[in-house]
């Protein structure tokens, strides 16, 4: 029986509950990046691999995908074309931790310097239309 003082929402009637309001506010994840090779040549056709570990920093199972951005010289298709790519990951279980990787290619245009790399790692909620929160990380990519 239900006590007037009671509050039971939708979700504690079905033995749920709503973990939405508590993953908007924390910080979801934590980004780890590395290259390999840690550097591109300059004005040469070369690639390197990005790495990119996530772990779920949340006491929740969250869907989540990451988006890579690359400045103008870089790309990341071997036909110059590509500046953005998702990896859809998945599931991620409290505290568990999944690495992905993506080519980031430099082309005859690719001068020598530092490149600025983003890389967003975004928390879901019933697809990946829809976004809960977000976790930015930018990296430094060196071309010699």
């Amino acid at each position: 029986m239900r006590r007037e003082g009671d509050k039971m929402g939708l979700f504690g009637l079905f033995g749920k509950k709503d973990v939405k309001a508590d993953l908007g506010k924390a910080l979801p994840y934590s980004i780890a990046t590395s290259f390999t090779p840690y550097r591109l040549q300059s004005n040469a056709r070369s690639s390197t691999s990005l790495s990119v570990s996530l772990k779920n920093l949340t006491s929740e199972p969250v869907m989540a995908s990451v988006v890579i951005e690359v400045p103008e010289r870089l790309s990341l298709d071997q036909t110059g074309f590509a500046k953005q790519k998702e990896i859809r990951i998945g599931m991620l279980g409290p505290g568990e931790q999944r690495e992905s990787r993506a080519d980031v290619y430099g082309g005859v245009g690719t001068d020598k310097g530092e490149y600025t790399v983003g890389v967003t790692a975004f928390v879901h909620y019933r697809d990946y239309a829809h976004v809960l929160n977000a976790a930015k990380k930018r990296t430094v990519l060196q071309v010699v």
